[in-house]
C-alpha cells in the first residue's frame, strides 16, 4: 500500500532514472546549433578533435553531449533521419553498460549510433551483435553511412569469410555481426597455433540487438565445435547386446520426464555382464574408470527402452531418420546427440556412423561476460530483469516511447478445442482484412501455421506464410504486412529486425517493383508514385483502425507475446491487439485436465462458443510465470556447470596463447619435465619409507620410458644418508643435461618451435579427452543426489580432480615427445587446423542455425537464393559431388556454388 503511495507521488526508480538523464539531453540540445552550422568537412574532422581529446586524458563521459550531438547531425545529413530526445536517453543508457528496453518502431537501430560511436572513439573495437547475419549486413551498409561519414572504419561478420578478411573486419573501429559467429572465431582462434592466424582483438565493448533473444533464449544451449572421433562402434554393439537383455523389473522409466535409470537389480545384473564382456574396471559400475561406460549404457537403455521404431525414427536406406515429435515429419540429416544416435544405429543393426567429439564450446552467458562493458536494446526485457541482472549484472531501463501508445490490447478469447479457436481464428481474419485493416497473426509452431492456412485457403483469404528464421526475402514480406487488408503469418517476431509500416514500406517497394529501373526522370516519378500511394494506403489503414496482431496461442514466454502485441501501434499508430486460447493449447496443459479451470470450460462452454475474462488473463500469466521460472533454472543450471569448465577454459586459453606469443619456451619446459621427475620419484620411493623398499626396478623402468634416459639408481642407494630430494635431484641434473644436448643439435629458434609444436598439440589433444570426460561425466553425475548429496557440488570436486590430473599427464606427455624424439635439421611444421563442424541448437526450433542457405520449405514465399561465386578449388574437385567427401571442409561452401555449407548440400548426411 505505501509503495503504490509513493509511487504515485514520486515516480517509480525507472522513471526517476530516466528522468535525472534529462539535463544530459539538454545539454546535447545545447550543442545542436553550433554542429548544424559546421560544414561536412568540419563535422568529420569532430571525430580527429575528439580523438585527440581523449589522448589528453578527458573521459568519454566528458565527450557525450558533443559527441551525441554531432552523430545526431551526421544521421540528418546522411539518412534524412534526426534523433529524437528519447532515442539520446536510449544512447545514454546503452553507453553506460545498461539494457534499454525500448517498443517497436521506436529506431533501436539508430539509437545503437550514439553509444556505437562513442565507444568507438577510442579505436579498441565496438561489436554491435545482431540476431541474424541479414541484420548484420543491413545494419552495417545502413548505420555505416554515419560512421563512414564520420572518418570511422565498419567491419561486417559473415559466414564463409577467409581468415584474412576477418582480420581485416575485426581490425575496424566498429564491427556488426552475429552471436554464432563472435563466439566461434573466439573458438576458433582458440584452436589455432599461431598469434598471427587469429583474428579477433582484445575484447572492448559489445551492443546486442533483441537482447533477450541472445542472452536468454539462445543462452539455453551452447556453441559447440566438434570433429571425427575414434570408431566405437563396436563398443556400442557390445552394450547394445547387453541392455537387450534387461526386463523393465531392471529400470525406472519416467516417460514424463524422459529419464530412465537402473534398479539395485539392474546395476548389479549390468556389472556381472559388462565384466564378463571385458568392459569394466574392477568390479564397481560408477566407479570414476568406468564413467564412459556408464554414459554408453545409458543411452543404449534409451534408445531400447524409450525410442520407438516409426514413432520417434525410422530406418531408410540404412539409415536411422529421425521423426519430428510435433510434425511427424522425417528429419533427414538430422542427427541425435552424446551418442544416443549411435546407440539406436546399434538396436536396429545399422551401420554406426562416427559421433562426433567436442574439440571447443562456450555458453553465451560466459561469452559475453568476457566484455569488459556490454549493452544491449529490445522491445522486451523488464519481465527478465532479474535474470539480466543475475547473470550478467546488468540493468533493465524501460524509455518512455516518442508518442503515446495508441494500441487497444483485448481479453485473451477462450475457446474448448483448437478446431473451435481455429475457425473463429479465421473469421475474425476474415472480417477483419475485408474491410481493409492488415492483420499480423502470430503462431508457435510450423505446424500451427499450415493449420491456420487451411482454414484461410477454405474462406479463400489470401495471406503470406513465414515459416522459416533469418532469412533476407522474409524482411521484405514483413515490410509490407502492413499494406491494406494483408494477412501475414508468422512464427516467431522477433529479431525480424524490419518494421511494419502502415501502407507499406516505400523503400522496400521501390527496391521490389523498381529493380530494373534506371536512375532517371521516369524512376523518380516512379518513387514519388509509390509514396503518395503508400500515404493514401496509409490513411485507409488508420482509418480501419491500424495494425491488428492476433495472437493463436499464448507462448511460455510472456516477452514473446509481447514482441508479437509491439509489431502494432509503432510511433503513436492506433492498433488492437487480441489472443485466442484453447484448453488443448501446450501451455494450458501446464493447468492438467482435471484441475478445476478445465472442468468449468467444459461444463460451461457450448461449442463454438468463447469466453473472456481479466480473471482468466490473471491465471494465463501465473502460467507463463512458472513456466519462465522453470526456463530459467535450466539455463541457471547450464551456467553452473558451464562456469566449471569456463574456469579451467580460460587457464587452457590463456596457457596457449602465452605459448603462442613466447619466443624462449625453456623455462616452461623444464618446469614440466622437474614436475614430472618429482612425480616418477614419488611413485617408487615413497616419503618416510627405507630405501630397501622402493621400487628401483619400476623408477628405472619409467625413467626409460618418459626421461629416455636409464639413470644408475642402484649405485645412488649404496651412499649413506640417501633420501627420495636426493634422487630427485640428481635425476633431474640427468634430464638437464640429455635435453640441453639435444637441444645443442638444433638452432635456438628451431629448438623453441620444436617446444611450442609439442606444448600445443598435447595441450589440445589432452584438453579435448578432457571435455568429452566432463560430457559423460555430467550425464552421471546427478545419480549422487540418491546418496543425499548437490550434484553440482560433486561435478565441481570431480572436475577439478580431472583437471589437475590432465595438467599431469601433459606434462609427463610434453616431457616424454621431447626426450625421445628424432629431429632433422628443419624445424617440424605447426599442425593443421583440425576438420571441424560448428553446431548451435536454436531453442525454438530444435534445427543448427549456425548457418543455412537453404530455401525456405513449403508453403513459404521464397525469391530467387544470393548468387554466390564458386569456390575456386571446385576445379580442382571436379564436377563429380560423389568425388568431394572427405576433400571439402563440412563449414565449407559447397563446391556447387549454391551458397550453402557443403554440410546442407552435397554434403548432407
Amino acid at each position: 500500500m505505501l509503495a503504490a503511495v509513493a509511487k504515485a507521488i514520486f515516480g517509480s526508480s525507472n522513471e526517476r532514472y530516466v528522468k535525472s538523464l534529462q539535463p544530459i539531453v539538454n545539454r546535447i540540445a545545447g550543442f545542436e546549433t553550433n554542429i548544424s552550422a559546421l560544414t561536412d568537412d568540419e563535422l568529420r574532422n569532430q571525430t580527429v578533435l575528439f580523438r585527440e581529446r581523449l589522448a589528453n586524458g578527458e573521459s568519454l563521459d566528458s565527450l557525450l553531449p558533443e559527441a551525441f550531438a554531432t552523430v545526431r547531425e551526421a544521421a540528418k545529413r546522411t539518412l534524412g533521419q534526426r534523433h529524437y530526445d528519447v532515442q539520446m536517453v536510449g544512447g545514454i543508457v546503452l553507453h553506460r553498460g545498461e539494457i534499454a528496453e525500448m517498443r517497436t518502431g521506436e529506431g533501436k537501430t539508430l539509437v545503437a549510433t550514439l553509444a556505437t560511436y562513442l565507444n568507438a572513439l577510442p579505436g579498441e573495437g565496438v561489436h554491435v551483435v545482431t540476431v541474424n547475419d541479414y541484420l548484420a549486413r543491413r545494419d552495417s551498409e545502413w548505420m555505416g553511412q554515419i560512421y563512414r561519414f564520420l572518418g570511422l572504419t565498419v567491419g561486417v561478420i559473415v559466414p564463409n569469410l577467409t581468415d584474412q578478411e576477418r582480420r581485416d573486419a575485426y581490425a575496424a573501429d566498429i564491427i556488426y555481426g552475429t552471436n554464432n559467429e563472435f563466439g566461434f572465431d573466439y573458438l576458433r582462434d582458440n584452436m589455432k597455433y599461431e598469434r598471427a592466424s587469429m583474428v579477433q582483438r582484445p575484447f572492448n565493448f559489445a551492443i546486442v540487438d533483441e537482447v533477450d533473444s541472445i542472452l536468454i533464449d539462445e543462452a539455453r544451449t551452447p556453441l559447440i565445435i566438434s570433429g571425427p572421433t575414434d570408431d566405437k562402434s563396436e563398443l556400442y554393439k557390445q552394450v547394445d547386446a547387453i541392455v537387450k537383455q534387461f526386463v523393465p523389473e531392471d529400470y525406472e522409466l519416467d516417460e514424463k520426464q524422459k529419464s530412465i535409470i537402473l534398479t539395485e537389480d539392474g546395476t548389479e545384473k549390468a556389472e556381472r555382464m559388462l565384466e564378463a564382456a571385458g568392459l569394466l574396471e574392477g568390479s564397481n559400475l560408477y566407479d570414476f574408470e568406468n564413467t564412459q561406460v556408464v554414459h554408453h549404457l545409458n543411452q543404449a537403455l534409451r534408445a531400447n527402452a524409450m525410442f520407438k521404431l516409426d514413432t520417434d525414427y525410422i530406418v531408410k536406406d540404412g539409415k536411422i531418420v529421425i521423426i519430428d515429435e510435433f510434425t511427424g515429419r522425417m528429419m533427414d540429416g538430422r542427427r541425435w546427440s552424446d551418442g544416443l544416435h549411435q546407440a539406436v544405429e546399434a538396436k536396429e543393426g545399422v551401420t554406426i556412423e562416427p559421433e562426433n567429439q567436442t574439440l571447443a564450446s562456450i555458453t553465451f552467458q560466459n561469452y559475453f561476460r568476457m566484455y569488459p562493458k556490454l549493452a544491449g536494446m529490445t522491445g522486451t526485457a523488464a519481465t527478465e530483469a532479474g535474470e539480466f541482472h543475475d547473470i550478467y549484472k546488468l540493468n533493465v531501463v524501460t524509455i518512455p516511447t516518442n508518442k503515446p501508445i495508441a494500441r487497444v490490447d483485448e481479453d485473451d478469447q477462450f475457446y474448448k478445442n483448437i478446431k473451435d479457436k481455429f475457425a473463429a481464428i479465421a473469421k475474425s481474419i476474415e472480417e477483419h482484412s475485408g474491410r481493409g485493416q492488415p492483420v499480423l497473426v502470430g503462431t508457435v509452431s510450423i505446424e500451427k501455421s499450415e493449420l491456420l492456412s487451411q482454414f484461410l485457403r477454405q474462406l479463400n483469404v489470401p495471406h503470406n506464410v513465414l515459416n522459416a528464421r533469418f532469412h533476407e526475402q522474409e524482411a521484405h514480406i514483413v515490410a509490407q504486412a502492413g499494406r491494406s487488408g494483408a494477412v501475414t503469418i508468422a512464427t516467431n517476431m522477433a529479431g525480424r529486425g524490419t518494421d511494419i509500416q502502415l501502407g507499406g514500406n516505400v523503400e522496400f517497394r521501390v527496391e521490389d517493383e523498381l529493380k530494373g529501373l534506371p536512375e532517371g526522370p521516369d524512376r523518380d516519378a516512379a518513387i514519388a508514385r509509390i509514396k503518395r500511394e503508400v500515404e493514401e494506403e496509409r490513411q485507409k489503414v488508420i482509418e480501419a483502425g491500424g495494425l491488428f496482431v492476433l495472437g493463436t496461442e499464448r507462448h511460455e514466454s510472456r516477452r514473446i507475446d509481447n514482441q508479437l502485441r509491439g509489431r502494432s501501434g509503432r510511433q503513436g499508430d492506433p492498433g488492437l491487439s487480441r489472443f485466442y486460447l484453447s484448453l488443448d493449447d501446450d501451455l494450458l496443459r501446464i493447468f492438467g485436465p482435471d484441475t478445476m479451470f478445465a472442468k468449468m470450460m467444459n461444463a460451461n462452454l457450448a461449442d463454438g462458443e468463447a469466453i473472456g475474462s481479466r480473471w482468466l488473463n490473471k491465471a494465463i500469466e501465473t502460467a507463463q510465470k512458472k513456466v519462465e521460472a522453470r526456463n530459467y533454472d535450466i539455463r541457471k543450471q547450464l551456467l553452473e556447470y558451464d562456469d566449471v569448465m569456463n574456469d579451467q577454459r580460460k587457464v587452457i586459453y590463456e596457457q596457449r596463447t602465452d605459448i603462442m606469443d613466447s619466443d624462449a619456451l625453456q623455462d616452461v619446459v623444464e618446469d614440466m619435465r622437474h614436475e614430472t621427475v618429482n612425480v616418477l620419484v614419488g611413485e617408487a620411493c615413497p616419503p618416510n619409507s627405507y630405501p630397501e623398499q622402493w621400487d628401483i626396478a619400476g623408477l628405472k623402468t619409467r625413467s626409460q620410458e618418459v626421461l629416455g634416459i636409464d639413470p644408475p639408481v642402484e649405485e645412488w642407494i649404496k651412499e649413506e644418508a640417501v633420501d627420495p630430494e636426493m634422487v630427485e635431484e640428481r635425476l633431474r641434473a640427468l634430464t638437464d643435461e640429455a635435453m640441453a644436448a639435444k637441444a645443442g643439435e638444433l638452432e635456438p629458434g628451431t629448438w623453441t618451435q620444436v617446444e611450442k609444436s609439442v606444448l600445443l598439440q598435447s595441450l589440445d589433444l589432452h584438453w579435448k579427452e578432457h571435455l568429452s570426460t566432463l560430457d559423460a561425466l555430467r550425464q552421471v553425475i546427478h545419480l549422487r543426489a540418491y546418496a543425499q548429496k548437490t550434484p553440482i557440488n560433486e561435478y565441481k570436486q570431480e572436475a577439478f580432480g580431472l583437471f589437475e590430473r590432465m595438467l599431469e599427464v601433459i606434462r609427463e606427455d610434453v616431457t616424454r615427445v621431447l626426450s625421445h624424439a628424432q629431429f632433422m635439421a628443419a624445424p617440424p611444421p605447426l599442425p593443421a587446423m583440425p576438420e571441424f563442424v560448428t553446431t548451435h541448437i536454436d531453442p525454438l526450433t530444435g534445427e543448427d542455425d549456425t548457418w543455412d542457405g537453404e530455401s525456405l520449405g513449403e508453403g513459404t514465399m521464397t525469391l530467387p537464393p544470393l548468387q554466390v561465386a564458386r569456390p575456386q578449388m571446385a576445379d580442382e574437385l571436379g564436377d563429380d559431388p560423389a568425388q568431394w567427401e572427405g576433400k571439402v571442409s563440412r563449414n565449407a561452401p559447397c563446391p556447387c556454388g549454391s551458397g550453402q555449407k557443403y554440410k546442407h548440400c552435397h554434403g548432407a548426411l
